[in-house]
């Protein structure tokens, strides 16, 4: 029954969006719309002055405007012509009437031939993600990369783009992102930090040759860029320098700053060497005085 009322009032407001144009007077003009392409055409000179567009930008813009321009002066002569000419009552009564009547009788003749009323409705939650399901995180890369083959000196879509492909495995694809981004926007510390590590993913972890080239040069960038101190641990560990290794990321615990995340796997890869971690600050021992004072002391001290 609830259904039912449902598709009566929505006949309904069928029926009157048919009616109410109807009843209306017929449009003085196309005032309006030349006025707003006017003020597009200004917009569009202001743009091209502060330099936000192109000059060949502004020019396609200009003529597009101006088309538009164009057709609604000539729209608005032809909707001058006729209201001044007026039209037939008989034809909006007989508009009307067929409105009135062919509308509900289409409508309903149409649900009952391809609809399912006694279906039960769909959960709202499922519906969403039928209408949102085409936007995972490949699409949008696809949609990345569409732009960047229309535009292949953005950059900042190759510096987007770069740490989604190493989310999702496509390291060969980070390497060639990364290697944009320094070609594009120069050398940092770490750009290049980042473009060792994608190389080293690339090679299933194993620091390589080209690798420690990204890396020593983030190194000569900043000497105390983490990412690249720690690989640089990682490639004396896989040369069997394990006492650098555990030199460099005991030197890299000293010199962390208060809540730096990477802290954890630095500690990590040192234990799994045998190196030991130093103690965190706040946290030492008595010294060798200290304890022979403490030793000294009575119990009614």
């Amino acid at each position: 029954m609830i259904l039912w009322l449902v598709f009566t009032l929505m006949t309904a407001a069928a029926v009157l969006a048919v009616l109410v144009p109807l009843a209306r007077r017929a449009p003085e003009g196309g005032g309006t719309d030349i006025a707003v392409y006017r003020d597009q055409l200004d917009e569009i000179a202001r743009d091209r002055a502060a330099g936000l567009i192109g000059e060949q930008e502004a020019e396609a813009a200009k003529v597009e405007v101006s088309r538009r321009l164009i057709a609604a002066a000539d729209a608005a002569g032809t909707q001058e012509k006729a209201a001044s000419a007026g039209s037939p009552v008989w034809r909006r009564r007989w508009t009307a009437i067929a409105g009135l009547v062919l509308v509900p009788v289409s409508a309903t003749t149409l649900y009952l031939m391809l609809g399912s009323p006694q279906l039960p409705g769909e959960p709202l939650q499922a519906r969403l993600r039928a209408i949102h399901g085409d936007h995972s995180i490949e699409s949008l890369v696809v949609q990345v990369e569409q732009h960047l083959a229309r535009n292949p000196k953005d950059a900042r879509g190759y510096a987007v783009l770069a740490p989604v492909y190493m989310q999702l495995g496509r390291f060969q694809d980070a390497v060639r992102a990364r290697r944009k981004v320094i070609a594009l926007s120069g050398e940092t510390a770490e750009r290049q930090a980042d473009l060792g590590e994608a190389l080293t993913a690339a090679a299933n972890g194993v620091v390589t040759a080209e690798a420690k080239k990204s890396f020593e040069r983030a190194l000569a960038l900043d000497a105390k860029n983490y990412k690249a101190r720690f690989f640089e641990g990682m490639a004396a560990e896989q040369d069997g320098k394990t006492a650098k290794a555990a030199a460099i990321w005991g030197a890299m615990l000293k010199d962390a700053p208060p809540g730096a995340r990477w802290v954890s796997t630095v500690r990590q890869a040192l234990a799994q060497i045998g190196g030991k971690a130093p103690a965190a600050a706040g946290t030492r021992g008595p010294s060798a005085a200290e304890v022979a004072a403490a030793n000294k002391m009575s119990p009614q001290n």
